[in-house]
């Protein structure tokens, strides 16, 4: 299959820098936003802009889905997005993909619960909150389709730029779980994956976006203050709940590998 043109649908945080190294493979890109005021942005950016919002019953741009792959990049909102809104809002996208071939699905590792063990993409995620279960739901809305071939790929805590999560957590005091594993992804490793998957078409499958390098939240956290010129937290040296999220689908089948391996590394040069 040869894929020329890829939409994006939400271009945001990971959305856009997706969407502009897509242009530089030579891709035609078409991108969508909720905001008419961004339609501007993605234009100079070299992206067919389309203004779509799920939250209105205007109809979809048919346009917008003539393309060869459909990315679908539109997390529920938090604490507002209902375990039946959300998929159902996404039933109206699955249903105006009817003739798209490869639809990529966007999802989070917080389809799991915190079972305290470790999973890959082999595992079937039996998700605690609303927020996994909604998300959960919307896998299935494109995976039971027949119509199209999906691909879901789940991202794990994203970082980057705009996106220090220092902030969340700097002099803070007895912060609980400090021995608990991080799952998380940098923005550079979303992008590749992305795009070694568009590459090597190695679609219907489900792939775990995580880094390798699992430190627990004390370290992880403590050093990220310190490198973002941050106060220390300080966590509680102990376990509750926990989860870690493998990716052995990534290596095994996309045979992608992770740019970032080693977050203290990372941390040596990132840019947040």
């Amino acid at each position: 299959m040869e894929i020329k043109t890829v939409s994006v649908l939400g271009c945001g945080w990971f959305g856009l820098p997706f969407a502009k190294a897509l242009l530089a493979k030579g891709y035609i890109v078409k991108g969508s936003t909720t905001s008419l005021a961004k339609l501007a942005k993605l234009r100079e950016e070299g992206v067919e802009p389309f203004q779509i919002n799920l939250n209105e019953e205007a109809d979809l741009p048919n346009n917008f889905f003539k393309t060869d792959v459909l990315v679908i990049n539109i997390p529920p909102r938090a604490k507002t997005e209902s375990a039946i809104s959300y998929p159902d809002k996404l039933k109206r996208i699955a249903n105006a993909a009817v003739n798209v071939k490869q639809v990529i699905f966007i999802s989070s590792t917080g389809v799991f619960e915190d079972g305290n063990f470790e999973v890959d993409e082999s595992v079937t995620p039996q998700p605690a909150t609303e927020a996994g279960q909604a998300l959960l739901a919307a896998e299935q809305v494109f995976s039971e389709d027949n119509r199209f071939v999906t691909t879901i790929i789940r991202f794990a805590g994203l970082l980057g730029p705009g996106r220090n999560l220092a902030k969340f957590f700097a002099e803070r005091n007895e912060v609980p779980n400090g021995k608990a594993p991080v799952n998380l992804i940098a923005l550079q490793d979303c992008i590749g994956l992305c795009l070694h998957l568009l590459v090597t078409q190695k679609f219907g499958e489900i792939y775990h976006g995580v880094s390798p390098h699992h430190p627990t939240r004390e370290e992880f956290y403590t050093k990220l203050c310190e490198v973002s010129e941050m106060g220390k937290p300080i966590f509680k040296d102990e376990l509750l709940e926990w989860k870690e999220i493998n990716a052995a689908n990534v290596w095994n089948k996309l045979g992608y590998d992770f740019k970032v391996k080693n977050w203290f590394d990372w941390m040596k040069t990132a840019s947040l």
